[in-house]
């Protein structure tokens, strides 16, 4: 036991206040130390190459074409392994722009939406924790940006569980006023969300990441709404607002909610377009998911009166965890279908000791390297969450009218 420890059981828990502060900083110094083990300071957080089989349907052209126009790009940094070339993420970002080039309209390999088509905002929400929200957000958003979308991640959930799996840790890389807080607050320090966006390690994915600061937001609205003046933006429009600032640069936003019904999720969802809600298909899971509907509900008719907006390209329910073998878990599955229908996702997120330990360390399957793992566990969970990501690119394309 270390001291540390010793320390805190000798504590009487009489004093609470001390108490939950000294296992704090306790728990902040030990996690401290496991991520500079992980990754240390002089390290920098990245994704793994892809084989040619991956790069080719990534980007949406056969093995031997993708050959061919590699081979005429001398500069490609692609790389050997074993035998066979790998592509990094910098390489395919190369070779989609190579091959738009000639591409009449270049539209084909660069998938950027176009002037009369909206930015499409995707929020990511459950009101119970565990259901796989983050890691849902995260493999969505790196999905897209490889299948050559501009995105951006939000992290808005104040615990920053995304900003982690970026690599960016919220007690020591993220300071005061450089989460999406600072681009929304009511006072003076209100920054352009052009200051508070990050860069990550996938081209054409950029991060706004969170941290506990994010908590002001729902301390300061309620002052805000009694010392409102004419003009003032309300809490619900405010997020949309701060986006709005950046629209043009991005096709897709991901939204990471909160798992509570704050003014932080009513301002994301008054901004979305869209609605993904991840669900655990266990009973208490979908109780807890109904009280969380019929609140949402409620709230969205008092802010609607209001004026905020609440009209949106789709919604769906993800089943996420989901175990094939699981009887019970079927049951539930087909439950949700017959009362929500096609609104629930075709695909579910299979449960996959390659997520929970790619996780472990940060990490996404997209980032962790397939040798880790028996071959056939982590195809079976790439697959999955392909399957699932590519159904809400799919969703995505609709929602411009193009064909999915």
């Amino acid at each position: 036991m270390t001291p540390i420890a010793e320390k805190i059981i000798a504590t009487s828990v009489s004093d609470l206040k001390g108490l939950i502060q000294r296992h704090s900083s306790a728990l902040s110094q030990q996690l401290q130390a496991h991520n500079a083990s992980v990754f240390p300071p002089h390290a920098e957080k990245g994704i793994r190459n892809f084989t040619p089989a991956e790069t080719s349907k990534l980007i949406g052209i056969g093995e031997g074409y993708l050959r061919q126009v590699a081979a005429e790009m001398p500069n490609l940094a692609a790389s050997q392994s074993g035998g066979r070339r790998s592509y990094s993420v910098e390489d395919i970002h190369e070779l989609r722009k190579q091959l738009d080039q000639g591409t009449r309209g270049g539209r084909r390999y660069l998938p950027h939406r176009r002037v009369d088509e909206e930015l499409q905002v995707i929020a990511v929400m459950n009101f119970k924790g565990g259901s796989g929200k983050t890691t849902t957000s995260a493999h969505l958003a790196q999905f897209l940006a490889l299948r050559g979308y501009r995105v951006l991640a939000i992290d808005l959930d104040p615990q920053a569980s995304l900003s982690a799996l970026f690599g960016h840790q919220p007690e020591i890389d993220v300071g005061p006023n450089e989460t999406l807080y600072g681009a929304i607050r009511y006072d003076g320090e209100q920054r352009p969300i052009a200051e508070v966006v990050r860069a990550t390690y996938i081209p054409d994915l950029h991060l706004i990441p969170g941290n506990l600061e994010l908590m002001e937001f729902e301390h300061d609205t309620p002052r805000a709404l009694m010392k409102r003046q004419p003009g003032d933006t309300l809490f619900f429009a405010r997020i949309g607002q701060a986006i709005a600032q950046a629209q043009n640069l991005y096709d897709v936003v991901v939204i990471d909610c909160p798992p509570q019904l704050g003014y932080l999720t009513l301002s994301a969802l008054t901004a979305a377009t869209s609605v993904l809600v991840t669900v655990h298909p266990q009973m208490l899971d979908v109780m807890s998911m109904n009280q969380f509907l019929a609140m949402t509900g409620d709230l969205l008719e008092e802010i609607s009166a209001a004026g905020a907006r609440t009209d949106y390209k789709w919604m769906r329910y993800l089943v996420t965890r989901f175990e094939p073998s699981d009887g019970p878990q079927n049951q539930m599955v087909a439950f949700l279908r017959s009362i929500f229908g096609d609104h629930v996702l075709i695909h579910p997120m299979l449960k996959s000791t390659a997520v929970s330990d790619a996780g472990l360390t940060n990490q996404t399957l997209f980032e962790v390297e397939r040798s880790q793992f028996t071959r056939s566990t982590y195809d079976r969970a790439l697959e999955s969450m392909n399957n699932v990501n590519a159904e809400i690119e799919g969703l995505i394309k609709k929602a411009w009218g193009r064909a999915a």
